[in-house]
């Protein structure tokens, strides 16, 4: 039998407590929003297992299992067989994801196959502060990129890079910092550097914030490799 979920580990866990306090919601992760039927049924089988209060289709692309007791956590996760998602802490929370060149007829990048990579690379990384990202196949910016604190949104010649978005209290759009830029994996490239640099900020607070503080000129150079 497996030991109780600390308290403390619920968070790295995908548990979230409830309104009420007493109860818990597991989040598994499924990047992009993909899922095949043999997902699909296994959520629900566990769903009707541990007669889960409700069954909620997330705003991060997951399905989440509400109304959960805390001793019933181990098992919820033993039988999904799935990683849980990062809904919560200090990390890269979510990477949203639209369905880009592979399915809609507007589509003008590959945003599924980017998003899975962006998702593979940066889902659950700590950070200082929580950060959120997204992959947009084209302007009309399904995934919400605008509110991300970093993304991409497709166009004809590339890829636009946007940084500094976010919702909340205090909700802003994010920055285009770059446009069209070229290639995929030049792209990558420029997240990478990003989130490498957010990593060893010793500031707690959003992307967004740090960008009026710094400037957009200094996130360029980080993003071109000119500054560490």
């Amino acid at each position: 039998m497996s030991e109780e979920v600390p308290k403390k580990d619920l968070p790295a866990r995908g548990a979230i407590v409830q309104r009420d306090r007493q109860t818990y919601g597991v989040a598994p992760h499924t990047p992009a929003g993909i899922v095949t039927p043999d997902v699909l049924r296994k959520i629900a089988d566990v769903a009707e297992r541990f007669e889960v209060s409700q069954i909620k289709l997330t705003s991060a692309q997951r399905i989440a299992l509400l109304g959960l007791e805390e001793e019933q956590l181990d098992a919820v996760w033993r039988d999904l067989g799935i990683q849980p998602g990062a809904p919560l802490g200090l990390c890269v929370r979510s990477i949203k994801v639209c369905p880009g060149t592979d399915w809609c007829k507007r589509g003008q990048q590959d945003s599924l196959r980017v998003g899975l990579e962006v998702d593979r690379r940066y889902h659950g990384m700590q950070l200082p502060w929580k950060f959120k990202m997204g992959v947009s196949g084209c302007a009309n910016d399904c995934a919400e990129v605008c509110l991300k604190d970093i993304g991409l949104i497709g166009t004809l010649k590339g890829w636009n890079l946007m940084v500094g978005g976010n919702g909340g209290g205090l909700p802003r759009l994010s920055l285009r910092l770059f446009q069209h830029v070229p290639t995929s994996e030049e792209a990558l490239v420029m997240i990478d550097r990003l989130v490498e640099w957010f990593r060893h900020q010793d500031r707690k607070c959003r992307l967004g914030k740090l960008l009026d503080e710094v400037g957009e000129d200094t996130l360029r150079r980080v993003a071109q490799g000119e500054e560490k």
